[in-house]
């Protein structure tokens, strides 16, 4: 294979990728196109994941599994914390290179000039709201005048949720109450009723829902963000200016390996289960986890700018990002398009 061709190969499943919605066709992400013959050494990426997430868990298994190597990317795994702000430190302080985090935690930094581009979409899906039994809540629209435990004012989950109860018609500050407690005992707060409501992200609220016998009402993969990416990939300008092929090809292998995960959830989560070892949770949890999300959702080039501006049009709705900023041109300015 000339490298005119595997160039051209490349570009033409990532677009096959793009223009079908975000979802990649798994016989062409399995082929021969995604092993280059490529001479020069592979260059060194550092990726920054929260490793205790399961929707992470994909690099992981990536790299152990020589996906990366495949795509000729060297990738050392930087463990960056369990917040989108620690993310952001590690791109900021240039401990990593490019990084996995939700969307929710990019937009803010990215509207107030961190450089950093966003090149492509993982997933979608893994976040959400649940209710207690005694609550009497059954969708959205009974949520209001209710008090929401979530572990942080202006975490994910809380951001994300005051979306899907602007659409519906409830002012998320003035209908109902939010309380901030510790990470660990978001369930627990709902469980001696000092809250109505959870907001959590997985794996912890898939924990939280089975062992208090919770009731789901919304989630990022429905209702209003039913078709929309959760969780993006991005990288530091700087090191994307100067190996632009490189990010390229760590596209292409975050694809393949997403695409592989929804496929075979249960081999990812066993890899999971012997590796990290993530308290309280088996291998058939974690099975069901990673089933459950939309691994199908990755989208590159066009798609990505689509979205990110429905997500900055969301965010401007519950007052995260300014008034004064426009969806479009900041979706076309914060993101890269790979595929040009």
């Amino acid at each position: 294979m000339t490298e005119a061709t595997n160039s051209l190969s490349r570009r033409t499943v990532l677009k096959a990728a793009g223009a079908a919605g975000a979802v990649a066709s798994a016989a062409a992400l399995g082929g021969k196109v995604f092993a280059p013959a490529i001479a020069a050494p592979a260059p060194k990426i550092r990726l920054a994941w929260t490793e205790v997430a399961a929707c992470h868990s994909p690099l992981g298994f990536g790299v152990a599994k020589g996906i990366y190597a495949k795509h000729n990317l060297d990738i050392e795994l930087f463990y960056q914390g369990a917040s989108g702000q620690t993310l952001i430190q590690a791109l900021a302080t240039g401990k990593s290179d490019a990084g996995a985090g939700l969307i929710g935690d990019w937009l803010k930094p990215l509207e107030q000039g961190f450089d950093v581009k966003l090149f492509v979409g993982s997933h979608g899906g893994c976040q959400r709201l649940l209710a207690s039994q005694k609550s009497g809540v059954k969708d959205l629209a009974g949520v209001k005048g209710k008090t929401i435990a979530t572990y942080g004012i202006g975490a994910p989950p809380q951001v994300a949720f005051q979306v899907s109860l602007a659409k519906a018609g409830i002012d998320p500050e003035t209908d109902v109450t939010w309380k901030a407690v510790p990470f660990d005992l978001v369930g627990e707060t709902v469980a001696r009723g000092d809250a109505d409501i959870a907001a959590h992200l997985d794996p912890w609220a898939w924990s939280i829902e089975k062992k208090f016998n919770l009731l789901k009402i919304a989630d990022t993969q429905s209702g209003a963000y039913k078709g929309h990416t959760c969780c993006v990939l991005g990288a530091n300008g700087p090191f994307l200016k100067a190996n632009k092929d490189a990010i390229r090809r760590l596209a292409e292998a975050n694809i393949e390996v997403h695409e592989y995960t929804a496929n075979h959830p249960d081999e990812v989560a066993r890899w999971y289960a012997d590796n990290l070892k993530p308290a309280g949770l088996t291998e058939k949890d974690l099975t069901e986890i990673l089933g459950s999300l939309v691994y199908h959702d990755h989208p590159i080039g066009q798609p990505l700018v689509d979205q990110i501006r429905l997500t900055a049009e969301d965010l401007k709705l519950v007052k995260v990002l300014e008034p004064s900023t426009d969806p479009k041109a900041f979706a076309e300015r914060v993101t890269v398009n790979l595929l040009a």
